[in-house]
């Protein structure tokens, strides 16, 4: 599968809500998402890839359980964070999944380190307890589409339905809306920036791709970390969306790797919190 893959057929787009300033991380400054599902093959992935630009340090909406205040509109994605020292924050996205995501949970743990996840309404329905968790643990929830669709094909009331319905899974789960969003296969437009700022959140993408949804190998991947870790860069790696052994493997060996190299895994925060 793709970067923004679900699951052997991949997933649709989520819809977000973005409330937050880079607290811990010193701001966070963009990364598009890259594709997930069988449709978009993996030439359509490397279409859709982002330059790498910043934009400015994000601010947040206020207290969490506020109600998501419109935010300002951008016109492209979040790629990674304005920060002066060695932060870094590890991103995975299209789960959760009950055969793999408890794996990268516990590596996490074990490590005492925050990450984000990117998830898909669909398998939060059949998963709650797996985001229940990753909220307890401190990680940020993000929203990817209720399906994992391919936004820019999708009319904007298709589009805001599956935004807006995966935005109300996680708050009605969690207990607060997701304040940052990504599009599946890391495909964005107008609506979708549009959408995203009307529900309340940023958009996320990323500025290393591990490619891990194409089961490149373990190796493959841990190189692809290796070779991109710098300070305020975004990882994109999967926690479902197909047999993601390779990327469970992965993290278990560059996890403690960038940890002794002095960098420091951090998640964005809300602005008050």
């Amino acid at each position: 599968m793709k970067p923004d893959q679900n699951n052997p057929g991949r997933r649709a787009l989520f819809r977000g809500v973005a409330l937050l300033g880079l607290g811990a991380v010193a701001g966070c400054t963009g990364a598009p998402g890259r594709p997930s599902a069988p449709a978009a093959g993996p030439q359509a992935a490397k279409a859709m890839r982002p330059s790498t630009y910043r934009l400015q340090p994000l601010a947040g909406y206020g207290p969490p359980h506020a109600a998501p205040t419109r935010l300002p509109v951008r016109h492209e994605p979040i790629l990674q964070m304005d920060t002066h020292d060695e932060s870094m924050v590890l991103t995975f996205d299209d789960g959760p999944d009950p055969l793999y995501t408890p794996h990268i949970l516990r590596t996490l743990r074990e490590h005492d380190v925050r990450a984000m996840f990117f998830v898909c309404g669909e398998q939060v329905e059949w998963n709650k307890d797996l985001l229940r968790e990753m909220a307890d643990d401190g990680h940020i929830v993000g929203n990817h589409t209720w399906t994992h669709p391919l936004l820019t094909e999708m009319s904007r009331a298709a589009m805001r339905s599956e935004i807006e319905r995966t935005c109300e899974i996680i708050d009605d789960t969690i207990g607060e809306p997701p304040a940052w969003f990504r599009a599946p296969y890391g495909a964005w437009n107008r609506n979708a920036f549009r959408i995203g700022a009307e529900l309340g959140m940023e958009p996320l993408a990323w500025t290393v791709d591990t490619n891990d949804w194409s089961e490149p190998g373990t190796r493959s991947i841990v190189r692809a970390v290796r070779a991109g870790a710098a300070p305020g860069v975004v990882v994109l790696s999967h926690d479902a969306g197909g047999n993601r052994s390779q990327s469970v493997a992965a993290l278990r060996i560059f996890l403690p790797e960038l940890l002794d190299s002095g960098y420091r895994i951090t998640v964005p925060r809300r602005r008050g919190v």
